[in-house]
Order: structure tokens, then C-alpha cells, then sequence
């Protein structure tokens, strides 16, 4: 390590980037100083409307194992080998999400998984946690942070260089930067917003669906899902239009409620015998891209993770993006002897690929809400996974290349994707005249895919 861990680094934050984020920078050495707003989740429940479960993926997994956290959290994690999508009268039909054995994401408890790796950054001697502590403003003119400590009301300031803004998409940091002229933010909201429900436990504990898979309910414009607990129980999401027909705003009652969820989820609809009381006291949260530049002030500040690239959760990456900010972090942190260069560097690394996954995580809502539906997308999902036997040093699925190969870069994997897309139009055009031809496919992916 060439930086010097001769004072200590602050993380505000202590969500799952930040609680990352301190245990990797402890075990190399510095002295990291954690503040968080909300209560230590040791000792308190989870904050009502956020979400309760994630999907993590090879790219999460790898910053985990960077950080020694895998064994500990494993058993927390339930394999998901694809989508079940329930059509209109309930049948259901499983899309894999590759094709080997491996190949699975897993749900995940947000807090089981917060308070695991709190728990083992509080373990570290050089680790220093300080929840209640809700950050006011970053003050780079004067070297400062300013905090407020809820328990007291009492605020004061605390030396800036270096930070990490681990605030999350909502980052107090960011905003007071952006107040002062020294970022520049742009917050592209959804018009879909979403609301939590659950699907409890079967008696005995089961799983009233199959717990092995992501449930969707896609229906064009709106979708429900479900992911499993390990309580037996399903996490549901509504995501739905905020104004219009068949949209929040639309649901003005219970019956307007009841109609829904009959209509377009009967076969979940039965599992969730508190539907109605759930709708009306759960929180009805929102949607949005965050887009910042610059990530970084100097050696005073940096931003992480959904504090400078929030992404919408469509693709299953926002978690597994944030870690991988950790994971890079990480790996630059021998090559740099000031913080300004690492953060910099930092930055470059990463803002083509964080872009990348903004855009494929939005791309990825209009498939799993309505293309999944398209007997052509079933068609060409099975051809790009043949293709992918066949010829398998050359071609590999989108969503596989995100999922589960965390050595090709979110940027390399949208570049490859539109490529790869493109042959399988042509290819499918053809085989609609006819068999799928192999030795054009082969002849295409190697002009085209190096």
C-alpha cells in the first residue's frame, strides 16, 4: 500500500457500499471512521420502505470474497436459476437464466446482509462506528463535515480528506456539493413508481411458490414480482405507472385495489391474504437514475455507489455495481501515493461502465414488463443460448455477461450485446424461412466478435 494510513478515513454511510467499503479499507490498514443517520441495525429493524430483498450476483459475490464475507453470507442466500412468469390465466413458464449449473443469482435479505458485514467491520480493531450521526453538509472551503448527533442534537465538524460518500441515492453530500457549484447532478425520475407487499409462508414454513426462482407477473405496462425469503415467505413489488389508467393514482380504494390485483394477479392475489391493509399502510416509493460529475473533489471527497450512480433495480445490479466500486477501489488503492490521483483514477475506471448498466438496468424494465411475453424474445433467448454452446469463447448472452461473468466490464457487455443482438436478428429472420443456419451463425460471429 503506498497511501499512507497515518489519519483516518471517513465513510458516511453505513449501508451495504459503506459497511463494505470500511471493512475492505480496515483490513488494509486505515483507521476508517463510519457514520450513519439511521439507528445501528444490530440493535433495530429495518427501515420501512426500502427493500427488503436484493438479488446478488458474480460481481457482488467477487467483492464479498474480497473481503472474506462469502462463508458468512451464504447462508443468508437463496438460488434463483431463473424467471417464472405467470401469464394472464396463471400458467407458468421457467426462462432460465443460463445455462449451467453455477449460473444462479440469489435473493438476499437487505438487512440480514447490512448487519452481517456491520457486524464484522465492528469486529475490526481499526473500525470506529457512529450511527445516529446524520451528516448536515460537506464544508470543502473550511476542510470540514458537519454532523448533527441525533442522540444529543449536538453538531460538529469533523476533518473532510479523505471521504466516502456511501450515502446512498438520496446522499446529503452529494446535494451539498451540488449546492455549491462543485457537481453537477442530474436525477432522471421514472413515471413508475413501486409498493412492497408480501406473499407470507405456506403453513410448515414453505414457500407458497417455487422458491428457486424470481416470480414476474409481466403485463406491458406494469409488473408484479416476487423473490424469496428464507422465512418462507415472498417479498412482492408492484411496479405501476403514477398517473394514468392502471396506475397509482387510479387506485383510489380498496376495491379499485381488489379489481387489480383479480384481474391481472389472481394466482398471487390468493397467496396474500393481507393485500388490502398492506397496499394501504406501506410506503408508495420511487424510481430514478442518478447521473453525477464530477464523483470527486480533490483528496477532500468521494462519491460511491448510488451516491453518485443510482441506477432503477430492473437488471438486479444496483448492490452488485456498488460492491464492484468497492472491489475497484480496492484494487487501485497500491498504485496511487495521493487520494486525489486514486479518486480520479477511480472515476475514470469506472463512469463507462456505471453508464452502461443505467442503461441496460432501464432496457431491462421493458423486458421483464412486457418482452418476456414475445414469443420472438423466447426464440432468440433460446438461439442466443445455443449459440452460446456452440461457440462459447465468442458468444455469451447479454444478461449472462452482466450476471455472471464479472471479468467482462459492464461497457464491454452492452457493446457486445448490441453486436450479438444483431446477429440473432438476422439469424432468426432467416430460420422463420427456414432451419437456423450454423455455418452463417459461425461465419457471423467470427467477422463480428473477437
Amino acid at each position: 500500500m503506498t497511501l499512507l494510513a497515518d489519519r483516518p478515513v471517513n465513510v458516511v454511510g453505513a449501508g451495504l457500499a459503506g459497511a463494505l467499503l470500511a471493512l475492505l479499507l480496515a483490513r488494509r490498514g486505515f483507521a476508517v471512521a463510519v457514520y450513519e443517520r439511521r439507528s445501528d441495525p444490530r440493535l433495530a429493524g429495518s427501515e420501512r420502505g426500502r427493500s427488503i430483498n436484493l438479488a446478488l450476483a458474480s460481481r457482488g459475490i467477487a467483492a464479498l470474497e474480497r473481503a472474506g464475507m462469502m462463508e458468512r453470507i451464504r447462508p443468508l442466500l437463496i438460488p434463483m436459476r431463473g424467471r417464472m412468469v405467470h401469464s394472464l390465466p396463471g400458467e407458468t413458464q421457467l426462462h432460465p437464466y443460463g445455462q449451467r449449473q453455477e449460473e444462479v443469482i440469489y435473493s438476499v435479505s437487505r438487512a440480514d446482509l447490512n448487519r452481517a458485514l456491520i457486524e464484522e467491520a465492528a469486529r475490526h480493531p481499526r473500525v470506529r462506528l457512529r450511527f445516529r450521526w446524520t451528516c448536515l453538509a460537506a464544508q470543502p472551503e473550511a476542510g470540514a463535515l458537519r454532523f448533527r448527533d441525533e442522540s444529543t442534537g449536538s453538531e460538529c465538524n469533523v476533518p473532510i480528506a479523505p471521504t466516502f460518500a456511501t450515502d446512498g441515492a438520496g446522499s446529503a453530500i452529494r446535494s451539498s456539493l451540488a449546492a455549491a457549484g462543485l457537481v453537477e447532478v442530474r436525477e432522471d425520475r421514472l413515471d413508475h413508481d413501486y409498493k412492497e407487499l408480501t406473499l407470507p409462508a405456506a403453513p410448515g414454513g414453505r414457500h407458497p411458490l417455487e422458491p428457486h426462482a424470481l416470480h414476474i407477473w409481466p403485463r406491458g405496462g406494469f409488473m408484479l414480482i416476487a423473490l424469496p425469503n428464507t422465512d418462507g415467505s415472498f417479498t412482492a413489488t408492484l411496479f405501476l405507472a403514477r398517473s394514468g389508467a392502471d396506475s397509482f393514482d387510479s387506485l383510489t380504494g380498496p376495491d379499485q385495489v381488489r379489481t387489480l390485483f383479480q384481474t391481472q394477479f389472481a394466482d398471487a392475489a390468493r397467496l396474500m391474504p393481507r393485500l388490502l391493509e398492506d397496499f394501504a399502510s406501506h410506503p408508495q416509493g420511487q424510481l430514478g437514475t442518478v447521473y453525477t460529475g464530477p464523483w470527486h473533489l480533490g483528496e477532500q471527497v468521494l462519491l460511491l455507489g448510488d451516491a453518485a450512480h443510482a441506477i432503477v433495480p430492473f437488471h438486479g445490479q444496483g448492490m452488485n455495481a456498488a460492491f464492484e466500486d468497492c472491489l475497484v477501489l480496492d484494487g487501485l488503492l497500491d498504485r496511487h501515493d495521493s487520494w486525489d490521483a486514486l479518486f480520479a483514477d477511480f472515476e475514470r475506471a469506472r463512469l463507462p461502465d456505471t453508464a452502461a448498466i443505467a442503461r441496460m438496468a432501464l432496457e431491462n424494465y421493458v423486458e421483464m414488463r412486457d418482452t418476456v411475453r414475445d414469443p420472438a424474445y423466447v426464440r432468440r433467448k433460446a438461439l442466443a443460448m445455443e449459440l452460446e454452446r456452440r461457440f462459447p469463447d465468442r458468444f455469451i448472452p447479454r444478461y449472462s455477461m452482466v450476471m455472471f461473468h464479472p471479468e467482462i466490464a459492464y461497457a464491454e457487455a452492452l457493446r457486445r450485446g448490441a453486436v450479438q443482438a444483431a446477429i440473432l436478428a438476422e439469424l432468426d429472420d432467416r430460420r422463420l424461412r427456414g432451419e437456423v443456419d450454423f455455418d452463417m451463425a459461425r461465419a457471423l460471429i467470427a467477422e463480428r466478435l473477437a
